[in-house]
């Protein structure tokens, strides 16, 4: 089969999953660097003023590189889906798992100022993904844009697993919400979160398969 670029057999260009992008995250992370620096050097400067002034640099470097680093490495996070591989990297690392080869998968939820609804991925072996799908605050929040929904879904449906058919179902569900410009109250995933906190399961719960089921009906 040939493509539309003339290459055959062309895969797909794989599908960032990155419910957040680094470019959205980066403005806020240089903001919260700068800060972090900032607090280290006025404590190294105070401690300077009673100790010797390589106390102070160490200090200093205790009260700022942590959080510094950890901002940092926050903007290098990223998850892509590339066909029915999923891949999280990071500053330092990298892991996959293909869907089609699901060992389990399960819809996760934490309830608290900021919800979040979460696809926990795993292999079997040592491949453990966590995808965001959707974060929820008040009356508004951040959902997985359209075409990475569409594309994990077809890519959780290629498995056999009942679970990953059924998340399918609710991610499906979900475009035809966006579609229609559904409220928040008709979307499945907003109501994955309503379903946790009425249970009163907080500030985390893992759904059982009838209660994603239910979010579709």
């Amino acid at each position: 089969m040939t493509a539309p670029d003339g290459r055959k057999g062309s895969r797909p260009d794989p599908v960032a999953l990155d419910l957040i992008p680094a470019q959205l995250l980066a403005p806020r992370a240089r903001k919260l660097a700068t800060l972090a620096v900032l607090a280290g050097a006025l404590v190294g400067t105070v401690v300077w003023l009673v100790a010797p002034w390589w106390v102070a640099i160490l200090v200093a470097a205790v009260v700022a590189l942590p959080p510094a680093l950890g901002v940092f490495a926050a903007t290098k996070r990223h998850i892509r889906l590339d066909g029915t591989v999923i891949t999280a990297s990071g500053l330092f690392r990298s892991r996959s798992v293909e869907l089609e080869h699901l060992a389990g998968v399960e819809l996760l939820v934490r309830t608290a100022r900021v919800s979040q609804v979460i696809a926990r991925v795993n292999d079997g072996s040592h491949g453990l993904i966590m995808i965001p799908l959707a974060l929820y605050s008040g009356e508004g929040g951040r959902e997985l844009d359209i075409l990475a929904l569409r594309k994990l879904a077809d890519a959780f449906a290629s498995s056999e697993l009942a679970s990953a058919a059924a998340i399918s179902s609710v991610l499906v569900e979900q475009l035809r919400a966006e579609a229609r410009g559904a409220g928040l109250g008709e979307r499945p995933l907003y109501r994955a979160v309503e379903l946790a906190r009425t249970a009163g399961r907080v500030p985390q719960t893992t759904l059982t398969d009838h209660e994603v089921a239910s979010l579709v009906e």
